[in-house]
């Protein structure tokens, strides 16, 4: 290639724009509603929904770049594996709650804890944590302490007296203490809470069955019991079973689905909660539910999740660090 050809190549690269990166398709069997974490500098999922039909799987697989995975324990002792609640915290991945529906007539949620220093021997935190039995809660890490936030007792079977605005707060994993029994928010499910500028924030969900709600609202506290609502209407459309994370040192929005328009496939983002801006690249994902999202390497990633059918994909997204909106 010439001199001139190299230069005008080299310009061009350097001020392309920020766009996904489809990093491959995993080794792990296509899912959504599977726990994440990012621990000891690698990516981890675990669990997950195949279909409703049979247990829920409870492998857990590990990468470093994203793009090969290993099999790291076939049959983790935690049952409860769609929907779960899982982080990293304390030098260990855990893994809570969740729910349980196999083939033989019978369905649970769980309030069991779990954790790990490895992926591979799960330790039983505590067998009954002091919150009741539920899945798909906000689950964060706030001040040094664990915080659980919402969630329903019930999946395919329940109702709105199954939802929860309850918040919870633990410093081990094993003993909770009730921050506030009815938070300012109403009860949810399948929603999403993440920390920014020391407060708490709560995003969206809502119900699936068989009373049918979704919202869009967002609402933050710096002490978990008294909260704010940022807004009541978020220009993202209301859903549930989206993923969020924090980035950039903004809030992100990411999928997700709703009864009136199916899945979703785009991307916001706010620093405020109050005012949201949406991202929009050349590259997109296929538009999904349920899919795993991580801050990894400087990067945002996303995995996994129900884009019709299910998927295995790795997605990254690359911001500058003086990017702004």
């Amino acid at each position: 290639m010439r001199p001139l050809a190299l230069l005008l190549l080299f310009a061009s690269n350097s001020h392309a724009e920020p766009d996904w990166v489809l990093e491959g398709n995993a080794a792990w069997q296509a899912r959504d509603s599977q726990a994440e974490w990012v621990f000891k500098d690698q990516l981890w999922i675990g669990g997950g929904w195949f279909q409703s039909f049979a247990e829920p799987p409870r492998d857990v697989w590990t990468s470093a770049y994203g793009k090969t995975w290993s099999l790291i324990e076939k049959s983790a002792p935690w049952l409860h594996s769609d929907l779960p609640m899982n982080i990293t915290f304390a030098g260990k991945m855990w893994i809570m709650g969740g729910w349980y529906k196999g083939r033989l007539p019978g369905h649970s949620a769980s309030n069991q804890v779990w954790s790990s220093s490895d992926g591979a021997k799960w330790e039983q935190v505590t067998a009954s944590a002091g919150w009741s039995p539920r899945l798909a809660a906000g689950l964060v890490e706030y001040r040094g302490r664990l915080w659980m936030l919402g969630g329903t007792e019930n999946y395919y079977f329940g109702d709105d007296t199954s939802l929860k605005n309850d918040v919870w707060s633990s410093a081990n994993g094993k003993a909770w203490k009730l921050e506030t029994a009815q938070a300012e928010w109403s009860p949810r499910a399948y929603h999403q809470a993440v920390v920014l500028n020391d407060k708490v924030y709560v995003l969206g969900g809502g119900n699936y069955t068989p009373t049918y709600h979704a919202k869009n609202d967002v609402w933050s506290s710096s002490d978990g019991v008294n909260w704010t609502c940022e807004t009541q209407s978020a220009p993202w459309e209301p859903r549930m079973w989206f993923s969020a994370a924090v980035y950039r040192g903004r809030m992100w929005v990411l999928g997700g689905w709703s009864k009136e328009k199916d899945n979703f496939g785009d991307v916001w983002h706010s620093a405020d909660g109050k005012n949201w801006q949406r991202f929009e690249t050349k590259t997109c994902w296929k538009a999904r539910h349920e899919h795993s999202v991580f801050m990894f390497q400087d990067k945002l990633w996303i995995a996994g999740g129900h884009a019709r059918p299910l998927s295995n994909e790795v997605w990254s997204l690359s911001l500058p660090k003086a990017w702004k909106p």
